[in-house]
């Protein structure tokens, strides 16, 4: 600081010299002693100001510009960069047809041409860092993707704690890159974090989940550092880097499955799949089923399929624990899903041909 500060000293008494010099060729001052006098007076005045204020014009914007850059992430620096090396090649091209304008126009107009350009360049890159980062990975997987073949999906968090998506995926029913954000990994460990002991258990099982899937062969889980901004919540986020990357979105919310479908996003949706592939149970049919507990009326037992459907069984409470055959007789379609009534085969019933049931894995744990 002090060398600096002598450094400021000595040029403002060089420059205020050189300026009582210029000042006394212009001026009527005669006496030599008043001459000299006026020349040491700006000298050492200029001396001072350079002394103080040469801090102001060295060192302290260095200081910020130093902070400034460390407080700055890569993204803002790379983008920042960027945008100014386009501004200053924009102004470069228009750096000719400027210094054509007459006068003094055609001296200063490409070089302040080039600085607007530079700082509006910068800004520019800064602001849209995570748009650019965004394009050149959607460049890079573009191309990866086009070599591979493989598909990408986009993971929300509520399809990572549900847990079915781990057994689709070890099925094989998905294959390629498994996207999985930063943002909701964050969400994640928030959750597994909470003091709350029902949203502590869901978020340490989404973690689990993810362990379950960067095991399997088929997959590969892929975090990701993007993270948009401009954007409120995770599934805001979520969207926005779907529709970036031009991938579908995995989720069971039915929220967030509307906001994507209305911005144009793909979206598949375990619910929809489950509801896909449930089994198709038509009157008259009979199926195996084990009798877990008791109906609401007299006499009634209840049993389950392997996707949850209820089956009541009429006179199947003397059958509790016990895997029988049953005759369907009708199918409900409800606000809840789906119910099957049915009734125990009567092995002697000469009006049926004996059939084989339909094996059903029995729900050992009561929903």
């Amino acid at each position: 600081m002090a060398f600096i500060r002598l450094g400021g000293a000595l040029i403002g008494l060089f420059f205020g010299a050189l300026l009582g010099g210029s000042l006394l060729e212009v001026s009527q001052v005669s006496p030599v002693d008043n001459r000299v006098r006026v020349v040491v007076l700006l000298a050492v005045a200029c001396a001072i100001l350079g002394w103080l204020g040469v801090p102001y014009l060295t060192i302290y914007p260095a200081q910020a510009v130093t902070q400034r850059i460390r407080t700055a992430s890569a993204g803002d620096l790379a983008g920042g960069s960027l945008g100014a090396g386009v501004g200053l090649v924009l102004g470069l091209l228009l750096a000719f047809p400027l210094a054509l304008l007459p006068g003094e126009f055609g001296r200063f107009a490409p070089l302040v041409v080039a600085a607007i350009l530079g700082v509006v360049g910068a800004s520019a890159g800064i602001m849209k860092r995570h748009e650019l980062v965004l394009f050149m990975r959607e460049l890079r997987s573009g191309r990866r993707d086009r070599g591979s073949g493989e598909p990408r999906l986009l993971l929300d968090t509520s399809v990572i704690i549900d847990g079915r998506i781990a057994d689709i995926v070890k099925a094989g029913f998905i294959r390629g890159s498994l996207i999985v954000p930063r943002f909701i990994l964050a969400e994640l460990q928030f959750f597994s974090d909470a003091p709350d002991a029902t949203r502590r258990e869901r978020g340490r099982r989404g973690l689990e989940m993810l362990q379950r899937m960067q095991k399997e062969a088929g997959v590969k889980v892929e975090l990701s550092d993007a993270d948009p901004q401009g954007v409120s919540g995770a599934d805001g986020k979520l969207v926005l880097l779907a529709r970036t990357l031009g991938v579908p979105i995995v989720t069971n919310d039915y929220g967030l499955n509307r906001v994507a479908e209305l911005q144009g996003v793909s979206v598949l949706n375990v619910n929809d799949l489950a509801k896909a592939v449930r089994s198709v149970v038509l009157p008259g049919e009979e199926i195996a089923i084990r009798v877990i507990q008791e109906g609401k009326e007299a006499g009634q037992g209840v049993g389950y399929l392997e996707d949850g459907t209820m089956i009541v069984v009429e006179n199947g409470a003397r059958h509790l624990g016990s895997e029988i055959s049953v005759h369907v007789m009708r199918v409900l379609q409800t606000v809840g899903g789906r119910m099957i009534f049915a009734q125990p085969r009567d092995p002697s019933d000469p009006r049926r041909p004996p059939t084989s049931p339909i094996p059903v894995r029995a729900a050992k744990d009561a929903r």
